[in-house]
């Protein structure tokens, strides 16, 4: 039986719902200047329509990046829609990763639909996400207030902290699992805050950029989105074993099967225990685990103490992401539904 959510879950749904009925004219209006066939792609891949071009029911994502810059901005004591040039820059790139990630992952699936290289081929996608890319600065650049020098300034410092993490999660894949160069605990913390947390970091961060605020300021939304980010994809670790396939659109122990270097899987084979040994025995054969393996491994990650480190690890970071939120003066209302967000990410399901 499914619970029913709780008041503050609500609450929590009904503010991202505020923010994208806030950002999507602009975002619809931005999509519109691309190239017809990029658009189309954009519009597939932001969940708005199917390739043949009918509106697409289900997911459109929960919008948590373009509802951070809002948050950000009126929490720096400014109106939403001031903010709103931010959030549609955010969403771009964010979308322009996703497009680049499906591929270099192989990922043939997102929220239960093909991804746009399955469906357009990976030269297409790679040059709608380029589009995308392009059209994010350019929204920045274009945007009224005069506060587009110093948006643009944090957006290229986002892109680059980006692709860095990526390309640390890629170069993590000819790691082995255990010895001297094996990749630890610490090196993926280190990779998930530039490869997930810059970006949601650079979301609170424009937010505060575009409400005028002190600097100080800025760069404490930014410091807790940076920690919200780390929590975000160690959830997201968790959800890849152990979530629930008809929720998350992805088979049961996903990136088990694919050895995927994760941090419960990570944590596990840091343990002084017996299971962390078996665990490496399996994972170091290099082949994908079949149906009985990506079982027995999960259950092992979880024996070794992998889960209970991860779900701790991500504890820790929303702990950091609420200090940095406390340590400067915000607008009560605005960080109160920041707060209310930290939580929810970490129950998520999907």
């Amino acid at each position: 039986m499914t619970a029913s959510p709780t008041t503050q879950q609500i609450a929590v749904v009904e503010v991202l719902s505020r923010c994208r009925e806030l950002v999507r004219p602009a975002l619809v209006r931005a999509v519109n200047r691309l190239h017809p066939w990029h658009a189309e792609m954009a519009a597939f891949s932001l969940g708005w329509e199917r390739v043949d071009g009918t509106p697409a029911p289900g997911s459109q994502g929960k919008g948590i990046r373009q509802a951070l810059t809002l948050l950000g901005a009126e929490a720096a004591g400014a109106p939403a829609r001031d903010a709103v040039a931010g959030a549609v820059a955010v969403e771009l790139v964010h979308v322009f990763s996703l497009l680049h990630d499906d591929i270099m992952d192989g990922d043939e699936t997102r929220r239960q639909r093909p991804t746009a290289w399955k469906e357009y081929g990976t030269g297409p996608a790679i040059l709608a996400g380029d589009a995308l890319f392009a059209l994010a600065v350019q929204t920045l650049a274009e945007a009224p207030g005069g506060r587009s020098v110093p948006a643009v300034r944090l957006l290229a410092a986002t892109l680059a902290d980006l692709v860095h993490g990526q390309a640390d999660d890629l170069l993590f894949e000819s790691r082995p699992w255990t010895g001297p160069k094996a990749v630890r605990p610490h090196e993926y913390r280190w990779m998930a805050e530039h490869k997930t947390g810059a970006l949601l970091g650079c979301a609170a961060g424009l937010g505060a950029v575009f409400a005028g605020a002190p600097e100080d300021t800025a760069e404490a939304l930014g410091r807790a989105g940076r920690h919200l980010g780390v929590a975000f994809q160690v959830v997201d670790d968790l959800l890849g074993i152990w979530g629930d396939p008809e929720v998350t659109g992805k088979p049961v122990h996903s990136d088990l099967r694919r050895l995927k270097k994760t941090y419960p899987v990570l944590s596990a084979l840091a343990a002084d225990h017996p299971a962390a040994r078996r665990l490496a025995a399996l994972l170091d054969a290099g082949e994908p685990l079949g149906d009985a393996d990506a079982r027995r491994a999960a259950g092992l990650v979880e024996e070794a103490g992998g889960r209970t480190a991860a779900l701790a690890e991500a504890h820790r970071q929303l702990d950091s992401a609420r200090g940095s939120l406390e340590s400067v003066p915000l607008a009560p209302a605005a960080l109160g539904e920041i707060l209310a967000l930290l939580p929810y990410l970490i129950e998520r399901t999907e």
